[in-house]
């Protein structure tokens, strides 16, 4: 199955919506207000496709499969400390700080100079095998005549 893009007629509509906060031609993000309204009604027994018909949406222009998405994501926001704010914009990338228990770091560690080994003894005998060929090759006198 293909993506469901929205059209710009249809992004023109979603913007009108006061529970959209921004639309894009393949996702939309919802307030903060109308996740947390979406999952109470949830709770209280309405269908989430009737909930969206509520709140002024076009189902048909969002697709089940999004109505879904949306619905497992806002219960698994419910779930959370930060509840159903959206964390993405503080979220990005790797943490860079994580914290490691002492058997973690000595394996990293035990890695790192095993690897490091590795690479010395490839120097060493890239270094043997030039050391050779220089010896095998007979060098040039400069100073001698072409015959």
């Amino acid at each position: 199955m293909g993506k469901n893009y929205f059209t710009e007629e249809q992004i023109a509509e979603l913007n009108l919506n006061p529970n959209v906060q921004k639309v894009s031609t393949k996702a939309i993000t919802y307030t903060e207000a109308f996740r947390q309204w979406f999952y109470q009604e949830y709770q209280d027994g309405k269908m989430p496709s009737i909930i969206f018909q509520e709140a002024g949406f076009d189902t048909n222009v969002l697709g089940k499969q999004r109505i879904q998405n949306f619905s497992k994501r806002t219960k698994n926001m419910a779930q959370r400390l930060e509840g159903f704010t959206d964390l993405r914009a503080q979220n990005t990338g790797r943490p860079r700080n994580k914290e490691h228990t002492t058997e973690q770091e000595l394996d990293y560690l035990r890695h790192k100079v095993a690897l490091q080994e590795q690479q010395i003894d490839a120097l060493k005998k890239t270094n043997f095998i030039n050391r050779q060929a220089a010896r095998a090759t007979p060098k040039r006198n400069s100073n001698s005549s072409k015959p």
